[in-house]
Order: structure tokens, then sequence, then C-alpha cells
């Protein structure tokens, strides 16, 4: 059998894509799935001011950040993407951890984390 995984998905700020992706890879965390997204929290969307007066913008662009690893690193990226995606204001996102039961290599067929 083999180690436990741990998929992580983390909505951030699109803004703070570039500076995170250079520290996961800086710690070895390079393999990672990016989706240009949009969604809404709490805040339920932002209300803006313009000429013609306020309007409310429903589903702000987020990025998706998806990374399957290994039970003992899933800490580790999740710090990581706390530390550097935080602005300390209402938008900065969620991390979602889900379990993994396996994964499998298309190309050789390689199995576990191994694979990933």
């Amino acid at each position: 059998m083999w180690g436990n995984m741990k998929k992580i998905e983390a909505i951030i700020r699109p803004e703070k894509l570039h500076l995170l992706r250079g520290k996961l890879d800086s710690k070895g965390f390079s393999g990672m799935t990016v989706s240009e997204v949009k969604g809404r929290g709490r805040q339920k969307g932002v209300t803006l001011q313009w000429r013609a007066g306020d309007y409310r913008v429903e589903f702000l662009p987020k990025m998706k950040l998806e990374m399957v690893v290994d039970d003992r690193d899933a800490e580790a990226v999740i710090d990581l993407i706390c530390e550097h995606a935080q602005t300390g204001e209402a938008g900065d996102g969620k991390i979602f951890i889900y379990p993994v039961d396996d994964v499998v290599r298309v190309r050789t067929k390689e199995r576990g984390c191994g694979a990933v």
C-alpha cells in the first residue's frame, strides 16, 4: 500500500499566485494545477463606486490552486499558502483538504505518491 496523501485545494487572490508559486517551488512543492475561477464568500461580493453610482460585483476573480501531497507534507504546504497568500483583508480565500485514496500516472500506470 502507498503512503497516505492529501489533496489541497486553495482559493486565493490572483495577485498572490506568482509569489506563492515561487515559495512552493523553493520548498520542493512544484506539482500543481491552477485554474481561474470566480466566487464569493461571506462578503457576498463587493460594492464598487463608479461615476454613475454604486454597483455590486457578485463574483470576484480568484485562482484555484490544487495540489496532491504526501500526508507528512500537507501542513507545510498549508502554512506556506497561509503565509504568502494572505493580505489580512476579507476575501483572502480558503483552503480545503481532502484525503486521496490513490493516484495513477497515465503514461506509466505508476501508483501512489510516486505518481504525483
